[in-house]
């Protein structure tokens, strides 16, 4: 298979020994009962496996609606996938999944989701600092209007949450962002933490500007996570988004699905350039 022929929304790329990983939201339906998620293969990034099913949801009871947004990071020896689904509240949340390898198959960790149980939240990701693991994810226009990314500190065995999350933005702040009228909803999605070769710590995530789907950029000044940033240029505009960013053959690279269109959505790949304060499509 090629890169055209993968029907999945979120494309999430993990390496590991010259073999490359890539997991995503099964689109079809927009991945709602879509009962897991699977994993393709590729020791080249152009030519991939058949999809091989990494996690079952209805075996987890995992599959009352919606699985979205899987990610796998490798942590302490194992791997851990941070993946979105509907809670018992009838909410979306963040839950953990763990595995011996990123093959699978994933088996729930975590202590239910990891993100706030009243909130409707997406899009976790996994972030590192210092030793210590955090997860980034977004409080979601449809409980809020105006969506918001925020953070939080998770335990060191990645079981639960154990500080309350912290507010970076919304969706209405950027000086590029829709002037919308009150009432009207600003979308937030697919934080995605990448510290460059200079130490700067960056962010990237999704929203919409005049319809379009974006992939938008934030900069932390003193490469921290935390309030102290600035809200960089998107680096994608023509309709694609919920990215990330890893590295192949001493090359970076951004994956993301294009175009945002259910049963259409397919995973790009693009090689972007590391300058040090700020990344760059090549």
């Amino acid at each position: 298979m090629r890169c055209e022929d993968i029907n999945i929304r979120d494309p999430f790329i993990f390496s590991e020994n010259g073999i490359y990983y890539l997991y995503g939201t099964r689109a079809a339906h927009f991945g709602i009962h879509t009962a897991g998620f699977d994993v393709y293969t590729s020791t080249d990034l152009m030519n991939w496996s058949e999809p091989q099913e990494c996690f079952n949801s209805v075996e987890h009871g995992l599959d009352t609606e919606v699985n979205w947004a899987p990610e796998v990071h490798k942590y302490k020896g194992a791997y851990y996938m941070l993946a979105t689904f509907t809670k018992p509240n009838k909410l979306r949340g963040t839950y953990i999944l763990k595995a011996d390898n990123p093959l699978g198959p994933f088996v729930l960790h975590s202590d239910g989701a990891v993100t706030p149980y009243e909130w409707e939240s997406l899009d976790g990701t996994l972030y590192i600092e210092d030793g210590k693991p955090y997860i980034v994810f977004c409080h979601e226009h449809t409980q809020i209007i105006d969506g918001t990314v925020c953070f939080a500190r998770l335990s060191d065995d990645l079981k639960e949450r154990i500080s309350e999350p912290v507010t970076l933005f919304s969706g209405s702040s950027p000086y590029w962002a829709d002037k919308k009228h009150e009432g009207e909803h600003y979308i937030t999605d697919g934080p995605f933490m990448y510290r460059t070769k200079d130490g700067t710590l960056l962010m990237i995530w999704s929203t919409f500007i005049a319809h379009t789907y974006v992939e938008a950029l934030v900069r932390f000044k003193d490469g921290k996570l935390n309030k102290n940033f600035e809200h960089l240029y998107p680096i994608i505009t023509d309709d694609g988004g919920h990215g990330m960013i890893f590295d192949a053959d001493n090359k970076l690279y951004l994956t993301f699905h294009s175009p945002n269109q259910t049963d259409f959505e397919r995973v790009r790949l693009i090689e972007i350039e590391d300058k040090g304060n700020e990344i760059k499509v090549k």
